[in-house]
């Protein structure tokens, strides 16, 4: 199911900073299989996000390759770069280049000649900037991760996967499209899904919905008092699905919105417990010992 999502957007120069990932250039050497006095050419290239924008000062990542696989059927990588506008002194020929910026890029086919060559890569892309919240309140980026798909759907149902674990806060740099974003809010169960957009020379800011709650649990033998030790605990589902286990004395998780049962054991004794998980009500759940 496809939560609410909030999105604001950002034009690109309000973000830029966030985006900035290397702050250096360095470059590969042209050719280690050249000849020290071979004459070599300029080729220089140059990124935007946009065909308007202005050149990408930091963060880019180019590779050059041979146009022509070697034996093993790859295409040789033969000089790399990273920062912003980059300039190569290689031989007259056709090369394939890639521009990477995060998980934005496109290939050119560069034919350099004694003139040189100039290259300018538009790269169509934005960036997307991923958080949560479950009843208006924020949930701590400690607990949430997310992933990122493609939209479509493979014969098997299946997206194939861009990004995994994606930290909460962070800008993540994408071609121009609409993605599939699953959030984790925890572990176990309370998860989301929503298809954002990118836009070129733009971040999407999205604020996805959570309904869960973190829950404590404690083992006591009167009402707010100190957790007994030596328990093992369980919670089913109103199925009867496991989805937690722990050896805590008193242990803590999240889960998403629903009736739950708490089961634990001391020695050879079990006791068990039903609670209801309601979305952003955090809750202790104790279970009596009589």
């Amino acid at each position: 199911m496809i939560m609410r999502v909030l999105l604001v957007l950002l034009f690109w120069p309000l973000a830029l900073g966030a985006w900035a990932q290397d702050t250096s250039t360095s470059y590969a050497p042209a050719d280690p299989n050249a000849a020290p006095n071979r004459t070599g050419y300029e080729m220089i290239l140059d990124a935007k996000l946009t065909d308007k924008g202005d050149s990408i000062e930091r963060g880019m990542v180019w590779r050059i390759f041979r146009e022509r696989q070697d034996a093993d059927g790859k295409l040789p990588l033969i000089a790399t770069a990273k920062g912003g506008t980059a300039s190569f002194s290689l031989p007259a020929g056709t090369y394939l280049v890639h521009a990477a910026f995060g998980r934005a890029g496109a290939t050119k086919r560069v034919v350099l000649s004694s003139s040189g060559a100039k290259e300018i890569f538009v790269l169509q892309a934005g960036g997307l900037k991923l958080t949560a919240e479950s009843e208006g309140q924020a949930i701590p980026t400690k607990d949430l991760r997310f992933s990122i798909y493609e939209l479509e759907q493979d014969e098997d149902g299946e997206r194939k996967l861009i990004a995994l674990n994606v930290a909460a806060d962070r800008v993540i740099r994408l071609n121009t499209g609409t993605y599939h974003v699953l959030s984790r809010f925890g572990t176990i169960n309370a998860t989301v899904r929503a298809d954002l957009e990118v836009k070129a020379g733009e971040v999407t800011d999205a604020v996805l919905q959570h309904r869960g709650a973190n829950i404590s649990m404690r083992l006591v033998s009167r009402t707010g008092g100190d957790p007994v030790a030596n328990t093992s605990w369980a919670v089913l589902t109103e199925d009867g699905e496991e989805v937690f286990k722990s050896n805590s004395v008193a242990p803590s998780l999240i889960l998403a919105e629903g009736t739950y049962e708490a089961s634990v054991r001391n020695g050879d004794r079990n006791f068990r417990k039903s609670f209801e998980v309601k979305p952003g009500k955090n809750i202790r759940v104790e279970v009596l010992l009589n």
